[in-house]
């Protein structure tokens, strides 16, 4: 943990300061301070928060409900696992956040509402932003903290979204990609994210759509939910492989090869889920494979309609919300937070 993360903490019992309470080891190899154990507290209520290896420990899964605990189990494991890189994770990005751009985040205070292993972290970090916090409730966070330990402005935090340990209406911008609709309550999730964001900034969030998922929700979210969330990851990992096998040959044989020639699109945009398998033929097999067990080993998900989804947004009473249609499965929003939304605090603008 870098110190200068402090001053974006809150208790999330009390929104108190947190202050650093001691450190049992720090490393300064690095060519700048890194605490990697030690103990946050409360000036407020008192509470001590335990900084464990470099990542402060705002929430023990052992405590938290059972749904919750079960989801942030299977992906910590997950993301423990499938640890690798992509360079094409830059673009998968951008088509996530659309309309925003790189150059968005420039100096920015940013939060990230589920940060998994920290890929999205890395490259909000190499685009510019001035500091952006990763929080996620699985052991992920362990490999996120190894991937980014090296960047001056990222920080990678443990914690529940519901009760998120960062100020409030402090931050720029705050985005979500592929975590809520993993959530017992998924608005709820969004909600609270909102309210980290100042006034006049914005919010990102990208979910899965009920639209042209009906195949998803009707034959294999019950497979997921009775039987591959519930055995051994490693059972699983293995048995995920024949999926992503059949996946990867469409990909690599059918889908590729179709969508190459202007003549090959107009005839692909004919076959079953082209968009999502267009998008995903680049990758090479590990990351199918992650995609494919990523679908698997979720004992919650929720598919979200459009209706549902623009209801979110006018929760908040955001404005200039722009939603849209993301490979024809799944949606992604932006808005700008108007502030004030459940406390108290009067719109800046």
């Amino acid at each position: 943990m870098k110190e200068r993360l402090l001053q974006y903490l809150a208790c999330p019992s009390c929104e108190g300061e947190l202050g650093l309470a001691s450190v049992a080891t720090r490393d300064e190899t690095r060519g700048r301070a890194e605490i990697l154990e030690g103990e946050l507290a409360c000036g407020s209520c008192a509470r001590a928060f335990p900084v464990r290896r470099g990542v402060p420990r705002f929430a023990d899964v052992s405590e938290i409900e059972r749904e919750k605990a079960a989801t942030a189990a299977n992906f910590g494991w997950q993301w423990r696992h499938f640890t690798q890189a992509d360079e094409r994770y830059d673009e998968q990005f951008r088509g996530w956040l659309a309309p925003v751009r790189p150059e968005f985040f420039k100096d920015k205070l940013v939060l990230e509402g589920g940060c998994g292993k920290g890929r999205h972290t890395q490259l909000a970090a190499a685009w510019g932003a001035r500091d952006v916090v990763g929080v996620d409730l699985s052991g992920a966070v362990e490999t996120a903290f190894a991937a980014t330990r090296d960047l001056p402005n990222a920080h990678v935090v443990q914690a529940d979204i519901y009760q998120l340990p960062v100020r409030r209406r402090a931050f720029d911008y705050a985005f979500s990609v592929g975590v809520l609709h993993h959530l017992p309550d998924p608005r709820a999730g969004f909600v609270a994210l909102s309210t980290r964001v100042r006034a006049g900034g914005h919010l990102s969030a990208w979910v899965y759509g009920a639209e042209n998922n009906e195949w998803i929700t009707r034959f294999v979210s019950p497979l997921r939910e009775r039987v591959t969330s519930r055995i051994s990851r490693r059972a699983l990992l293995h048995l995920s492989k024949l999926p992503t096998a059949l996946v990867y040959a469409a990909t690599k044989l059918v889908y590729a090869p179709a969508n190459r020639s202007v003549r090959g699109a107009a005839l692909a945009r004919h076959l079953f889920y082209n968009d999502y398998l267009k998008s995903i033929a680049a990758f090479g097999w590990r990351e199918q494979h992650t995609i494919v067990f990523d679908h698997l080993v979720a004992p919650t998900a929720y598919y979200i309609s459009r209706a549902e989804f623009v209801e979110w947004w006018r929760e908040i009473e955001a404005d200039e919300v722009e939603i849209g249609w993301h490979n024809q499965n799944s949606w992604r929003g932006f808005g700008r937070i108007r502030g004030g939304v459940g406390d108290g605090n009067e719109d800046g603008e």
